[in-house]
C-alpha cells in the first residue's frame, strides 16, 4: 500500500483520516500544519506516495504546501480538503497541481475511495 502525509491543524480530523487510511493498510504520517508536513517531506529519506492536506491551517496553509510540495515531489499526487466554500475558489487555480478537493465534512468512505482513485491514477 501507499506511504501518506496528512496535515490538518485539527487533531480529531488527523486521527479520524489517519485511523480511517490505515484500514486499506496504508502507512500514514500526520502534521499539525503546513510548515511541519514540508519539513517531514523534505527530510531525508522521505518518501511519500499522497500528500493529503487542509486548505485552511496557521502557520503554513495547504495551497502554499501544495505548491512547495509540487516542486519537492513533481510527481507525487495532492489532495486538499476543505470544509470552506471561498477556500475550495483558491484551489481552482492549483488544477495543474492537485488531484481533487475532498469537502468537509466527509465520510470515511469518500475519503477511502478518493484516495484509492487518486492512487490508481497514472501520473502525468
Amino acid at each position: 500500500m501507499a506511504t501518506i502525509l496528512i496535515a490538518d491543524d485539527e487533531e480529531p480530523l488527523r486521527g479520524f483520516v489517519a485511523r480511517g487510511l490505515q484500514l486499506d493498510g496504508h502507512v500514514v504520517e500526520a502534521a499539525q500544519d503546513g510548515a511541519e508536513a514540508l519539513d517531514m517531506l523534505t527530510a531525508p529519506g522521505a518518501a511519500y506516495d499522497l500528500l493529503l492536506t487542509d486548505i485552511r491551517m496557521p502557520i503554513m496553509d495547504g495551497i502554499a504546501l501544495a505548491l512547495a510540495a509540487a516542486r519537492e515531489r513533481p510527481t507525487m499526487p495532492i489532495l486538499l480538503m476543505t470544509g470552506y466554500a471561498d477556500q475550495r475558489e483558491r484551489a481552482r487555480d492549483l488544477d495543474a497541481l492537485i488531484r481533487d478537493v475532498l469537502t468537509k465534512p466527509f465520510s470515511l468512505a469518500d475519503l477511502r475511495t478518493m484516495v484509492r482513485r487518486t492512487l490508481e491514477e497514472p501520473v502525468s
